[in-house]
């Protein structure tokens, strides 16, 4: 719900001087009776009508009002002829006084001014009565110069003279004349001659002490004291007299002889007549309304108090709702359950901006508390209104925290009342008077709600008037700012925010368990400033090291390097190393990324072999660093220089001490908090570690090692399957060495915490019969292990140590335990067509149970056409028809077929008949065989890896001498997974190179 701003509201409009935004003197608020008798008084106060319009009829001034013109009416009955007004300075004596003088000037004219008739009604009379009135202000009146003589009138040197001419003119005065000559007091006798007859007689005397100070020399304070005390004994017995008397001057100005004149006066008072104390807490905010706004004088209550709208009432319950809502947080002594007529009793005010004054206020000396409140909010009032309709605020209530302490008017009037400026420099620097104040700049830094709200500017405000200026020793509690700055729809836990912004930026601002007030000294985060500001940087960059090195210890299997700044500071070494790059090489700088990728590339003026085992950690921005650092540096130097420290302020650099290293170290934790590596594209890859903290993790190292385990890019231990799939076709053995560099070396494998870790797998991998764990001399192994028990510490990592696959382990030791023996006899070709008498070379080739080559011994051939010898060349016959050869070697036979045909044409061979294995005799001895006509050779099959070298040198390398050969190829390669760019390129590429198509 929108509360409607307070300027908004029609029935409650500052008056017109405060909208303008005319300049207010103290003056303005300070009635000068001497003035009003000689209309010289502004408006307010010399106009009677409209001083009765903006005067609230207090409880104690209708009662003193009504004996007053009762007692004037010729009542005796409850009533007193002489009054002592007590209340403190500036509290509204002389604006009593100045009520009797227009009532009693203006007698029944007053019958019909606003609240008069309160008056009337206690007084149990119907009409003001006329009086005749003399007035005495002890300020004004010297006793030495005198009063007239050059103006036609006579010369008065005396009180007593003075009231007597006032009163009856010259006639009144010649009665007193020597009297007046001749400073003696005048009986009562001559008292009652100068009284008028005719009428009533009001005689208002207002600042004694102030006369009785200046005049003390020539004995006036004795013979004051005596004309008062006759002058009160004679109007006692008289009906129509009366002595209103305020004595009190300001006390700050009292000498030891004024305050015993004032207690003796004060007495001599009390004993003949009433001490009349005036305004009361309760009406101080009526009369403040009623000074300070225009409103509707029929629009008023039967107590006398002005009639609020249903906007204003609507705002009043919003803030007494949130009040009750948040009752726990606020002070007890505030009427929680009564929230809502408190509000309503001040509005347009919240109530603390008032009941601060009596609070903390009215107990310093200089403190006017009536005359000093108004001038204070008639400056508030006309700088809250212009800024409401500038758009600046849009406040639902003048609340204590929107105090215009930015105007110097406002911060004069107020340091006036606190009765010192001391605290000009704390007010400007923190709070607000400057645009670089710490409460203005924080708002404009602060979120939307806050920045919105003003809110670091009203928080301080409110500690500055909760806490007496700082004067004394009252302090501002978390609850008092609660209660002064909470509004509905503010979320509470915003001011605890800001007090923590405020305690930590500003200057003059003294906290002790939430209790806050504004000091005339600066704090620590002044001398903290002070001290920041000789810090050097070198001493920063040393100190960001120093924790950084902290945070990033060291852990088993991995190796830090801080701070590198090339490449060769970098082992290059198979051992996973996080390198740890000075704060000043960013993720804010191009060349950070640049740097890194040189760093793993090169290992000085030599590529790194090992690039996939460095990890780069850097920060994302080195100012909070080097900002935190700093203030560190900055408290440890004030502790070690002995600055001269109050007891509080001491415990608290003990404790900012212990905030600013935790600081860093977080600082540190937060800002590191990007890593960099090879990823398995062979491509930097970059890490984002998100918001960490040391909570997370005993180091920074291990936070690192378990996002790598995370992501799967670092591993404590290795499936021995996994090194079967990765397992590369180009050899048979695979080294220990070569696998353990592989996990330092190749992005596409995993990095080890421990290249130790690879004993484990490879001792998992012989016992499991995964693979055989093999040194080789020649082509035997020795020693050979498998499917025994290994321990790791038996593996030996190096070049002449090797792992076979559990397939090859199992045909080396079957060929270990059944040696090779002759089982297969390959003839080649198995099928020709030959002319007669020409002839062929046949070949044989022998294979044992595994399938391997064996030496075949001596190979028998026999043919059934023609002729063949023991190298296997045959003669064809003359006969047309088809034939064989055979050849056989220790009991195995093999047989080809071949074709005898007599004319020019050779038809294509007859497809060859299925042959078992016969024994064929192996020769060395090389033949050229005439071929007929040209003939293909078709075969399609699936080749293994093992077997592609060996593919080529039995069966391509045949045909190789034969120019005329022409050999057509489809490769076609099945992997898991996709086939990579890299992969597609690098295939074309090399066809390129040997000038073939590269189309795949």
């Amino acid at each position: 719900m929108r509360l409607t701003p307070w300027y908004k509201i029609e029935s409650l409009t500052p008056r017109e001087d405060l909208r303008l935004g005319k300049p207010l003197d103290a003056s303005e608020f300070a009635v000068h009776l001497d003035q009003v008798r000689n209309n010289q008084a502004p408006d307010d106060y010399q106009n009677p009508e409209r001083f009765f319009e903006r005067t609230f009829l207090t409880k104690h001034l209708i009662e003193l009002s009504s004996q007053v013109v009762r007692r004037l009416s010729g009542i005796k009955v409850s009533t007193n002829a002489v009054f002592n007004l007590s209340t403190q300075f500036g509290g509204g004596k002389t604006h009593s006084l100045t009520l009797l003088y227009h009532l009693a000037k203006e007698g029944s004219k007053t019958n019909n001014y606003v609240d008069v008739k309160k008056i009337l009604n206690q007084a149990e009379i119907t009409s003001v009565p006329e009086a005749a009135v003399a007035v005495f202000v002890g300020t004004e009146f010297d006793s030495l110069y005198g009063r007239g003589g050059d103006d036609g009138t006579p010369l008065r040197k005396t009180p007593w003279g003075e009231i007597a001419f006032q009163l009856g003119g010259e006639a009144a005065y010649e009665i007193v004349k020597q009297h007046d000559q001749e400073f003696i007091v005048p009986g009562g006798d001559v008292i009652r001659k100068f009284l008028p007859k005719d009428k009533p007689c009001l005689i208002l005397i207002d600042e004694v002490i102030n006369y009785i100070s200046r005049s003390r020399k020539k004995g006036c304070n004795n013979l004051l004291y005596n004309f008062l005390q006759t002058l009160s004994e004679t109007a006692r017995c008289l009906d129509n007299v009366v002595l209103v008397i305020s004595i009190p001057a300001s006390e700050l100005e009292y000498t030891p002889d004024d305050e015993a004149d004032e207690q003796r006066f004060k007495k001599m008072l009390d004993r003949v007549g009433k001490a009349i104390m005036l305004s009361a807490e309760s009406e101080t905010a009526e009369i403040i309304r009623r000074r300070l706004f225009e409103w509707d004088t029929k629009a008023v209550a039967q107590n006398g108090k002005i009639l609020l709208l249903n906007d204003a009432r609507k705002t009043c319950k919003a803030y007494a709702d949130w009040m009750v809502e948040n009752r726990t947080s606020l002070p007890s002594w505030f009427p929680i359950d009564s929230a809502e007529e408190a509000f309503l009793a001040t509005y347009p005010f919240h109530p603390t901006v008032l009941s601060v004054f009596e609070r903390k206020w009215q107990a310093l000396p200089r403190f006017q508390r009536t005359r000093g409140i108004l001038r204070l909010l008639a400056l508030w009032v006309a700088k809250a209104y212009e800024e409401g309709y500038k758009g600046l605020n849009q406040d639902p209530l003048i609340g204590l925290g929107t105090a215009p302490i930015d105007d110097s008017l406002f911060r004069v009037a107020s340091f006036e009342q606190l009765g010192s400026d001391k605290l000009e420099a704390a007010v400007i620097t923190d709070i607000s008077g400057r645009k670089d104040a710490h409460a203005v700049r924080l708002d404009k830094d602060a979120s939307t709600e806050i920045k919105k709200a003003k809110l670091h500017n009203k928080v301080a405000t409110t500690i500055f008037f909760e806490s007496n200026g700082g004067q004394t020793n009252h302090n501002a509690t978390l609850p008092e700012i609660r209660l002064s700055v909470g509004e509905p729809e503010l979320e509470i836990a915003n001011i605890e925010t800001v007090l923590e912004s405020l305690q930590t930026n500003c200057y003059y601002l003294a906290v002790n368990q939430n209790r806050y007030r504004f000091n005339t000294y600066p704090n620590l985060n002044k001398i903290l400033a002070d001290r920041k500001a000789s810090i050097q940087d070198e001493r920063i960059s040393r100190r960001v090291q120093e924790e950084s090195q902290k945070v990033f210890r060291s852990e088993s299997g991995i190796h830090v390097v801080h701070f590198p700044e090339t490449s060769s500071n970098i082992p290059n070494q198979p051992v996973v190393t996080l390198a740890v790059l000075s704060p000043e090489y960013s993720s804010q700088e191009d060349s950070t990324l640049k740097m890194v990728e040189t760093m793993i590339k090169e290992s000085g003026s030599q590529a790194r072999t090992y690039k996939s085992a460095v990890i780069f950690s850097y920060v994302d921005t080195e100012q909070k660093l080097r900002e935190d650092a700093r203030k560190l540096l900055a408290w440890e130097d004030i502790q070690n220089e002995g600055t001269k420290l109050d007891e509080e302020q001491t415990k608290q650099l003990k404790e900012n001490l212990m905030k600013a290293d935790r600081d860093l170290k977080e600082t540190v934790w937060r800002s590191y908090k990007n890593l960099c590596y090879l990823g398995k594209d062979n491509n930097l890859r970059v890490v984002d570690l998100g918001l960490i903290t040391s909570s997370q993790a005993n180091s920074m190292v291990k936070l690192v090692i378990n996002r790598l385990r995370q992501d799967g890019e670092i591993e404590e231990s290795i499936n021995p399957n996994f090194l079967i799939r990765n397992w590369s076709p180009a050899f048979t053995e695979w080294s220990t060495k070569s696998i353990r560099d592989a996990f330092f070396a190749s992005p596409r494998f995993p990095r080890l915490l421990s290249g130790d870790a690879i004993k484990d797998t490879i001792a998992r991998g012989v016992s499991s019969g995964v693979f055989a764990y093999v040194g080789k001399i020649g082509d035997k192994y020795e020693p050979f292990t498998f499917k025994t028990s290994l321990s790791p510490s038996e593996v030996e990592i190096s070049e002449d140590m090797y792992i076979i696959k559990g397939e090859e382990a199992e045909s080396y030791q079957q060929r270990i335990t059944k040696p090779p023996k002759l089982t297969t006899l390959v003839i080649t070709p198995t099928n020709v067509s030959l002319k007669p008498n020409t002839k062929q070379v046949f070949s044989i080739e022998g294979k044992d149970q595994y399938c391997e080559k064996i030496d075949t011994g001596t190979i028998t051939w026999v043919t059934s056409g023609g002729e063949i010898d023991s190298q296997g060349l045959l003669t064809a016959g003359d006969s047309e028809g088809n034939y064989f050869v055979s050849a056989s070697a220790q009991g195995i036979e093999t047989k080809a077929a071949f074709s005898v045909i007599v004319d020019n044409i050779v038809d294509k061979p007859n497809p060859s008949p299925t042959f078992t294995t016969a024994k064929v005799a192996e020769s060395n001895e090389k033949y050229t065989v005439d071929s007929p006509k040209e003939s293909i050779i078709n075969w399609q099959g699936e080749v293994p890896a093992q077997k592609w070298m060996q593919f080529y040198t039995k069966v391509l390398t045949r045909f190789a001498s034969n120019r005329d050969l022409k050999l057509t190829m489809e490769v076609k390669f099945t992997v898991e997974g996709d086939v990579s760019e890299q992969q597609k390129n690098e295939t074309k590429s090399a066809l390129q190179e040997l000038g073939l198509d590269d189309e795949l």
